[in-house]
């Protein structure tokens, strides 16, 4: 069984502590929350700006499929 679901491709977990100790090695470990918060708040913004441009999407479909006489 994997520990890691898709996003990391085929890492195993040895590939995974190597990356993680280098790392620390490079940025040490009092910037790591730093680094991992920053991470996090690009991750969010990339999700809403794709739910954003995805709604967006549906409702120029909508208008175009809409029929002149529908009152939507």
């Amino acid at each position: 069984m994997r520990f890691f679901p898709a996003i990391f491709g085929n890492l195993g977990w040895q590939e995974l502590l190597i990356i993680l100790v280098i790392i620390l090695v490079l940025f040490g470990p009092r910037r790591l929350p730093e680094i991992a918060d920053a991470l996090g708040k690009s991750v969010r913004r990339f999700k809403s700006a794709t739910r954003d441009a995805e709604t967006e999407f549906k409702k120029e479909v909508d208008a175009a499929t809409r029929k002149p006489d529908d009152p939507k």
